[in-house]
C-alpha cells in the first residue's frame, strides 16, 4: 500500500509540475487574451472556499459534540483577537502579485524555460530563510544552489525558437519574461518564509492561514487589480471575456493543485519529489517541441541537467547530530495534514499552490 502511495504521489506532483505550466502557457498564446487579474481572483476563491470548507469540516471534528462549533467560533478564530490575521496581509499581497507575475511570464515564456527558470525561487527561499529564521543550510544545499544558478543561466541562452516573428520582439518578451518571473521568484520566497514565521508562532490551523491568505488576496485582487488597473476592459469585454476552458483548466490547476500535492506530499520523500521535478522538466521540454516548435539545444539540456541534479541535491536527506540545530522545520501539528514536514518551504508552499 505504502508503495502505491509513493507512485501516486509521483504522478500527482508531475503532473502539478508539469501541466500548469504547459497550460498557463498554451492559454495565453490562444487568440482571446483574458485578464490574469480575474482568474488571479478566481483562483483565490477557490482557494477560499475549500480552505473555509475543510477548516470547518476539521473543527467539527474536533469539538465534541459537533453542534457546539457556531458560526461565532469561525468568525473568531479567523479574525479574532489570538488570529493575528493583519500579519497575513503581507503574504496574501506578496503571492497576489506573485501569482500575476506568473500568467505573464507564461505569456512572454514558452513553458520549458519557465519552469526551468522557476526553479529559482529554491535559491531566494534558501536566502530567505537564512535572513529571517536563521536557518543554517548545509554544505550541499550551497552546493547545489551554486549549480542551480549555472543550470539558469546556461538555459537563458538564446534556443533558436522558431515560432518568433522578429528576433528584437522574441528578445525583448524574453527578457520580460525572465524579469517577472525573478521578481516571482523573490517574492515567492519572501512570502514563503514570512507565512512560515507566523505559523511557529501561532496555534492557529494551516486551514485558517490560508483562508485569511486567500480572502486578504482577493480583496485587493479584485478591488485594485481587476476594478482599477483593468476596469475598463472589463467593462468592455467583462469579467470573463476571453475565457475559454484551457483558461479555466489554469484556474482550476493553480487552486487546486497545490492542495492536491499537499494530501499527497507526505508519502514523498525528498528524492522522490527532487525526481518528479527532473520527469517534470524533461515532460515540459518535449511536450514544448512537438507542440509550441521549442527548438532544444545542447546547451539547453546542459543547464536542465544542472537544474535537475541541484534540485535532487539540495533535498538530499542528511544524518543530523543530536545537538546540531536543525535545519527542517516541523509544523504545529495540523490535524488535517499530520506531520508533514516543512522542507525549505516546498511542503508549506504546496499547501497554497504556489
Amino acid at each position: 500500500m505504502a508503495v502505491n502511495l509513493k507512485w501516486v504521489s509521483l504522478f500527482v506532483l508531475v503532473f502539478q509540475n508539469s501541466f500548469l505550466a504547459l497550460v498557463l502557457r498554451y492559454s495565453k498564446t490562444l487568440p482571446d487574451k483574458y485578464l490574469s487579474s480575474t482568474a488571479v481572483v478566481c483562483s483565490e476563491c477557490l482557494k477560499f472556499l475549500t480552505s473555509i470548507l475543510f477548516h470547518v469540516l476539521q473543527r467539527v471534528r474536533e469539538i465534541t459534540p459537533p453542534e457546539r462549533y457556531s458560526y461565532k467560533m469561525l468568525l473568531d478564530e479567523l479574525f479574532g483577537k489570538e488570529s493575528d490575521c493583519i500579519k497575513v496581509m503581507v503574504p496574501a499581497v506578496l503571492y497576489l502579485i506573485q501569482n500575476n507575475l506568473q500568467y505573464y511570464s507564461a505569456s512572454k515564456l514558452d513553458a520549458a524555460t519557465y519552469q526551468v527558470t522557476y526553479q529559482m525561487k529554491i535559491i531566494t527561499t534558501a536566502i530567505f530563510s537564512v535572513i529571517l529564521l536563521k536557518r543554517t543550510l548545509f554544505k550541499h544545499q550551497w552546493i547545489s544552489i551554486f549549480m542551480l544558478a549555472i543550470g539558469i543561466a546556461l538555459v537563458q541562452f538564446p534556443t533558436g525558437d522558431s515560432g518568433s516573428k522578429e528576433v528584437e520582439n522574441a528578445f525583448f518578451d524574453k527578457f520580460l519574461g525572465l524579469l517577472s518571473v525573478f521578481i516571482a521568484c523573490i517574492l515567492s520566497g519572501a512570502a514563503g518564509v514570512y507565512f512560515e514565521k507566523i505559523l511557529k508562532k501561532s496555534k492557529v490551523t494551516l486551514w485558517a492561514r490560508n483562508v485569511q491568505l486567500s480572502l486578504f488576496s482577493i480583496i485587493p485582487g479584485y478591488f485594485i487589480g481587476v476594478l482599477l488597473l483593468d476596469g475598463e476592459t472589463v467593462r468592455e469585454k467583462g469579467f470573463f471575456g476571453g475565457y475559454t476552458r484551457w483558461t479555466v483548466l489554469a484556474i482550476l490547476l493553480q487552486a487546486f493543485g497545490g492542495i492536491l500535492v499537499a494530501v499527497v506530499v507526505k508519502y514523498a520523500d525528498n528524492i522522490l519529489k527532487g525526481f518528479a521535478t527532473s520527469i517534470s522538466i524533461i515532460l515540459s521540454c518535449t511536450i514544448s517541441f512537438f507542440a509550441f516548435d521549442f527548438n532544444i539545444t545542447l546547451i539547453f539540456i546542459i543547464g536542465c541537467i544542472f537544474v535537475m541534479y541541484a534540485t535532487y541535491l539540495y533535498g538530499k536527506p542528511v544524518d543530523k547530530p543530536e545537538n546540531h540545530e536543525v535545519s527542517y522545520s516541523r509544523l504545529e501539528e495540523q490535524p488535517s495534514l499530520e506531520n508533514i514536514e516543512v522542507h525549505n518551504l516546498d511542503d508549506l508552499e504546496a499547501n497554497r499552490g504556489n
